[in-house]
């Protein structure tokens, strides 16, 4: 049996590297080629979430969706499910004044933790975040091998699911495994996309195209193969199997906590969130303060003290206030739901230095998780019957 078994392993993986489906496409010509000097444990290739989705045992994968291109969505799931003995969805229980009727959530029962790896294809140092996780959810050890024992130590005593990579398709659209070092133009044009006559849409103007159909010379990362960015969906009715996935496990899981991964051209921070009541934003808050000061101590990339957004009432009413992933993920399961930025290492021209490095990158990704585990396991909210 486990002689057959490793002979289907090697034919899946032979199968899944040969794949047009995965494999890696180059910059256009006149580019700057991708970097060489990439080291083994900044795994960003969809290859790679393939190699550690093959390693697992000690957690449970599963494949929640396939996307439009015809790319496995995998989610690995780590501590045993608890019965919250739920009678109602969320916003029901809502109405009748005690979430518990939703999720029931006390001492007895471990803290939930949700990873939503990368939706935009081309913000890959999430990739390299999530898989270094998983490594470290299976081993104790990141793959520079730099042991975490005490983030290992707070995974054991949690439920934590982890997404690698919820938008393949743009992944594999992306020709480069790192920005770092390259003008930001570069993710702009492969990360947004072109139109025909090769101008940019850049941001915020790929979002004013959704679906990403028509006037489309390159199709940017940012979208699944059917145009559908997962971050802009139709949350009511969504257009994205991945987008449905993203909400089951939600709804399902009742996570207490949960973070998109995103990265852009600036420093680390975690974003504040819409449309979700003020007391999960000044959670919010606080947790990013504590993110930015682990940053600060490590003497790694961090915000300014004066750059954080301050808890105001009247944030709520701004017109260009955006309903997005992170609000429909709270809205279905009560979770403290953000996102939160990692800097990619993009300069602004070739001669520039970036602000962080390969390690800078990954310590940015693991220690923003170990701080999440800190958080939640020290500010619970409890959901209890009266």
């Amino acid at each position: 049996m486990k002689k057959n078994k490793s002979f289907f392993l090697i034919v899946l993986a032979l199968t899944f590297f040969a794949s047009p489906l995965f494999s890696q496409i180059k910059p256009e010509a006149g580019d700057p080629p991708n970097r060489t000097d990439i080291p083994q444990f900044f795994k960003s290739k969809l290859s790679d979430v393939q190699s550690e989705i093959e390693k697992v045992k000690a957690g449970e994968v599963k494949t929640i969706a396939v996307s439009p291109g015809g790319r496995p969505i995998y989610a690995v799931y780590y501590g045993e499910k608890d019965d919250f003995k739920s009678q109602a969805n969320y916003n029901s229980a809502v109405a009748a004044r005690n979430p518990a009727y939703y999720a029931q959530k006390d001492k007895s029962t471990k803290p939930v933790l949700f990873f939503i790896g990368p939706v935009h294809g081309q913000e890959v140092e999430n990739i390299v975040g999530m898989v270094n996780l998983i490594h470290i959810a299976e081993t104790g050890k990141d793959y520079r091998g730099k042991e975490w024992p005490e983030l290992k130590e707070k995974i054991n005593k949690c439920r934590t699911i982890i997404i690698p990579c919820a938008n393949p398709d743009g992944r594999q659209r992306c020709p480069y495994n790192t920005f770092l070092g390259l003008p930001t133009d570069i993710m702009t044009k492969y990360g947004q996309g072109t139109r025909k006559d090769g101008s940019f849409y850049g941001w915020p103007g790929a979002k004013a195209v959704h679906p990403m159909k028509g006037d489309v010379g390159i199709l940017g990362a940012y979208f699944n193969d059917n145009g559908i960015n997962i971050m802009q969906d139709e949350y009511f009715n969504p257009m994205a199997k991945e987008t449905k996935a993203i909400l089951e496990i939600a709804r399902t899981e009742a996570p207490d906590i949960t973070v998109s991964l995103h990265s852009h051209e600036n420093h680390p921070i975690i974003l504040q969130p819409a449309y979700i009541p003020m007391f999960q934003k000044k959670r919010v808050h606080n947790l990013a303060i504590a993110v930015n000061n682990r940053y600060k101590k490590a003497g790694i990339d961090h915000v300014a003290d004066d750059g954080f957004w301050t808890p105001q009432p009247e944030d709520e009413n701004s017109l260009h206030t955006t309903f997005n992933l992170i609000s429909a993920v709270h809205h279905i399961s009560g979770t403290m739901a953000f996102t939160f930025e990692c800097p990619h290492g993009c300069v602004l021209n070739n001669t520039s230095v970036p602000r962080v490095n390969y390690n800078d990158i990954l310590d940015i990704e693991l220690l923003l998780f170990d701080e999440m585990y800190d958080y939640i396991l020290n500010n619970r909210i409890y959901w209890e019957l009266n």
